[in-house]
């Protein structure tokens, strides 16, 4: 029987579709474990589902007299081991055997956005497409959105057919949706110096694009036009503010920054290079807002951001760029205005 095969019989991994079960598959951990390992230890929060897919563990407690063993292919392997947190037992092996860790808040999400794309596929259109819905919540960007809001958010998006070579947006018009393709190419085309147009980009299947003049209420920063044939979800600005714009954004005060900087988190100064250099925070890195996507592969997804501008509007549209690809970011309101001093290091 394979890992796959053994994998969708657990609970609750059991109730996933095939995208969702790709999902908890790719972010599983798997384990060759000796005897006498210990896999937890009372008291702690380890923040795992742990598995026993072949083999014996033991359960033992400082308040209990009897110890519980689990040996897998019985009921009990069908659950995760000792899943209350705090742990409230100490697991070891009695024999050589095979643990899966999957990572706890991630399979909740993982089961709740399964749960949700199978809503809205009942709810809005019995022809959807359930892996497209699932891949659109599963993603970096709604993963951080609350279940309601990314149900919501489905519920609301329009879909708009579209053709090759036709303008979805317009270098500097006003903002007025945020678009997700759902099929086909589109390519993004800038003005350069000269006035003359230069293709930046493409787009592709479950990428975003229109949220910059929705988050900066500023002109449109780019044309985009469809490459191909394909299908658009678009979201209003209102829908957009409501429910992705505010869940996205993390404001945090002066005080409240330098805690996460002591901590260890960056500091992105999202200004003009300009205006950087006529003062800045020390051991500050520049990323200007208008570099932010082309930067972002650079940047270390393991560490926390705090991101300043000027006033707050720039570093509100960098932090939800960021934060759509996957990094966790705050962005300090108010910027460097609303400091009582420009410090020599953190805020």
């Amino acid at each position: 029987m394979s890992v796959r095969d053994i994998l969708k019989k657990l609970v609750p991994l059991n109730t996933l579709s095939d995208s969702g079960l790709d999902e908890v598959i790719a972010a599983t951990q798997i384990d060759q474990t000796d005897k006498d390992i210990v896999l937890f230890s009372e008291g702690e929060d380890d923040g795992y589902a742990v598995y026993l897919l072949q083999g014996e563990v033991v359960l033992t407690s400082g308040n209990q007299s009897e110890p519980r063993i689990i040996r897998s292919s019985t009921d009990a392997s069908l659950y995760a081991i000792a899943q209350l947190k705090p742990r409230q037992m100490t697991g070891t092996t009695t024999r050589a055997s095979t643990i899966a860790r999957i990572d706890q808040n991630l399979l909740d999400h993982i089961v709740t956005m399964d749960e949700v794309s199978g809503i809205e596929v009942t709810e809005m259109d019995a022809d959807e497409d359930v892996n497209w819905v699932f891949k659109i919540l599963s993603s970096s960007t709604f993963s951080k959105l609350p279940p309601a809001n990314a149900n919501q958010m489905l519920a609301r998006m329009e879909k708009v057919p579209v053709k090759a070579n036709q303008v979805i947006i317009t270098q500097d018009e006003p903002g007025d949706y945020y678009y997700l393709i759902r099929q086909g190419i589109a390519y993004v085309a800038k003005k350069n110096n000269l006035r003359k147009t230069d293709i930046v980009n493409e787009l592709s299947i479950g990428d975003q694009f229109g949220e910059e003049a929705l988050l900066s209420d500023a002109p449109r920063n780019a044309t985009v036009v469809m490459k191909t044939d394909g299908i658009l979800m678009r979201l209003g600005r209102e829908d957009f503010n409501g429910l992705l714009k505010e869940p996205m954004l993390r404001w945090v005060n002066q005080t409240a920054a330098d805690i996460l900087i002591g901590k260890g988190a960056g500091i992105l100064d999202v200004r003009t290079v300009d205006e950087y250099r006529s003062g800045a925070i020390n051991h500050s890195l520049n990323v200007p807002l208008s570099q932010i996507r082309k930067f972002s592969e650079s940047l270390d997804r393991t560490r926390k951001y705090v991101i300043y501008c000027q006033t707050g509007s720039r570093s509100s549209v960098a932090a939800f760029m960021l934060n759509q690809r996957g990094f966790s970011t705050v962005a300090l309101k108010g910027g460097l205005m609303a400091l009582t001093l420009i410090p020599q290091e953190g805020f």
